[in-house]
Parts: C-alpha cells; sequence; structure tokens
C-alpha cells in the first residue's frame, strides 16, 4: 500500500491530539501503574533459526528443531513457527544440483568454443 504520512508537529501538544507516541527512557523512584509496575513476556520466540541457536546458546551440531518455543492453544493444542533458513539435506543437495547445471553449463560453453575455433 501507499505509505501513510505522518504528520509531525514538533513539539506542540494540543486537546486536538487524539494519541501520543512516547517512549519512557529513564525508570524514576516510583512505578506507572499499568505501564511498568508488572513484568510482561514477549508473546513469541524467534523463528530464524541462528536467533534460535543464539537464544539457547547452541553448537552449529545441535537440531535447531528440538528448540523452538511451541505457544499453547489449548490444552491438547500447541504451535510452533516454521524455522526459516534451516539447513536440510533437501536443501543443501538442491545447492548441489544448482551448482553442478552451472559447471556443466560451463564445459558445454568451453566445448562449443573449441568446435568453432
Amino acid at each position: 500500500g501507499c505509505r501513510k504520512r505522518k504528520s509531525v508537529r514538533g513539539c506542540v501538544v494540543g486537546p486536538d491530539l487524539a494519541t501520543l507516541s512516547l517512549v519512557i527512557s529513564k525508570k524514576g523512584e516510583q512505578d506507572i501503574p499499568g505501564l511498568t509496575d508488572d513484568q510482561r513476556p514477549r508473546r513469541l520466540g524467534p523463528k530464524r533459526a541462528s536467533n534460535i541457536r543464539k537464544l539457547f546458546n547452541l553448537e552449529k551440531k545441535d537440531d535447531v528443531r528440538n528448540f523452538v518455543v511451541r505457544r499453547e492453544l489449548s490444552e491438547k493444542k500447541k504451535k510452533a513457527p516454521k524455522i526459516q533458513r534451516l539447513v536440510t539435506p533437501a536443501m543443501l543437495q538442491r545447492k548441489r544440483y544448482f551448482r553442478s547445471q552451472t559447471r556443466q553449463k560451463m564445459v558445454l560453453g568451453k566445448k562449443l568454443k573449441e568446435d568453432y575455433t
């Protein structure tokens, strides 16, 4: 879609503004009720394989699929994200195939060039 232009008014705050975007830069001596008084954990875990490794301090040889953060929908059903950038045997086979195709094209090109001269 089209980018929504943000209207910027500098530091002018008036009663006609519906919402203000604020960032807490420093925590004071008292908590703000409903904002800084409770710790809320992240709803979702990481999806990318390298970020899962970083979270659990895994080695490269460890299986990332056993460490995916699952969330419970009900008592029986759990949901886990599809891991992105996961190195699988099928992916390695595909990579080998593409590389061999490139090599074959290079060899064929050389052969055609020699036949031409």
